[in-house]
């Protein structure tokens, strides 16, 4: 039985429940990003408390530091870092091939140095499925190969050939794993998503789809993109993959988390998508606001614009930085003087705003009004300069 449900559709946009091991996910949905299972700065409680329903993990720094298997001994991630709710595990494959100067890539695996002390480590296929395992998480990434966004279409065409024949030898190992008494520190079985490659071909994309349902997952992810390509052609690329995706599996959208992009891939036809950008900004003082409060649709609290405005980031939010009465003369105070508490409280308001803007989806999809929903949504979101 499939564990995604779809239980309503507007246009492309779906709304739908994803079953896991540590609770059901209600899509569409947006991922904080906790790679070294932590989300920056943000206490688990405190992510529940604002409506985070899952987080993402990431498999290549957490085998670097402290390591998979003494992650496991310990229980696996959700006892390790207190996490109640379901946990995503990307494979490391963009961080793998993001540091390609380090590679030594055949058809087996990739070989690469650690970035934290210069180390050879050695991923396959079936060592990441493993490494995954030891983590158990409730979903788990393939290995991929990830082209950069200007790579040549003899480049992409390799990647994507090899990304589908690791992802045959990762779904082997996985099933394989799944048979076994105690396989993940839960005993509920983990769910493993396909990732969809194909650089800016349309074609490609749709043929990387067909041939990852082949295979047969329990969802289905679009990667390498968001990584350079024209932004025009983003959107395409996902409908392309989209098209060839089943009706009843989940699709992932990795690495987007900026009001627009959310919009544009949900109405895409697009389930769950993550991004560090919302605590990335807020450890940068940057804040999140429509753009009738700023014609950028963010603010920079460091501005000395804001020193003397005694008022929230932003009217209305209920973040613990605006509806706890934190000004933002005060939050600018914190910021320049690098207080931990001041990246905190934007943190938490960047990531609530994705969270609320994603609810709210979820309403106007079952309610049939996306088509209304959207544009007008969008436009509170669109920079005017």
């Amino acid at each position: 039985m499939q564990p995604f449900t779809l239980t309503a559709s507007d246009g492309r946009a779906r709304a739908g429940r994803l079953t896991t091991g540590h609770g059901t996910i209600r899509t569409p949905c947006f991922m904080p990003v906790g790679t070294k299972a932590t989300v920056k700065s943000v206490t688990p409680d405190e992510l529940v408390g604002i409506g985070a329903q899952v987080i993402l993990a990431n498999t290549y720094h957490l085998t670097l530091r402290p390591g998979t298997a003494y992650i496991g001994e310990r229980g696996g991630l959700h006892a390790f870092m207190r996490w109640p709710r379901p946990i995503l595990t990307d494979s490391g494959g963009f961080q793998v091939f993001s540091l390609r100067h380090t590679l030594d890539l055949d058809d087996d695996g990739v070989t690469f140095r650690s970035v934290y002390d210069g180390d050879q480590v050695r991923f396959t296929p079936e060592s990441v499925a493993q490494a995954q395992v030891d983590l158990g998480s409730d979903i788990c990434m393939v290995l991929d190969e990830c082209p950069p966004g200007d790579a040549d279409q003899a480049t992409v065409d390799a990647a994507t050939r090899r990304t589908h024949d690791w992802a045959a030898r990762a779904r082997a190992a996985h099933l394989e794993l799944r048979q076994g008494a105690g396989w993940t520190c839960t005993g509920t079985p983990q769910l493993q998503f396909g990732i969809v490659q194909g650089g800016t071909s349309a074609d490609l994309r749709r043929e990387s789809a067909r041939t990852l349902v082949g295979i047969g997952f329990d969802g289905y992810a679009i990667g390498g993109l968001s990584v350079g390509e024209p932004p025009e052609v983003t959107m395409p690329m996902v409908r392309a993959a989209c098209d060839e995706l089943p009706v009843d599996a989940a699709r992932y959208f990795m690495g987007i988390g900026d009001p627009l992009g959310i919009l544009d891939v949900i109405d895409a036809g697009v389930d769950m998508f993550d991004c560090v950008l919302p605590t990335r900004m807020g450890r940068t003082a940057g804040a999140s606001v429509p753009v009738d409060v700023h014609p950028r649709a963010r603010i920079n609290l460091r501005n000395r614009v804001h020193m003397d405005d005694d008022g929230p980031i932003l009217a209305g939010c209920r973040c613990p930085a605006c509806a706890g009465g934190y000004s933002r003369a005060y939050l600018r105070h914190l910021l320049l003087q690098q207080e931990v508490l001041g990246l905190r409280l934007v943190s938490l308001h960047n990531l609530l705003v994705l969270l609320d803007l994603t609810a709210r989806a979820r309403r106007a999809i079952s309610a049939g009004s996306w088509a209304e929903w959207y544009p007008s949504e969008r436009a509170r979101w669109e920079p005017r300069d």
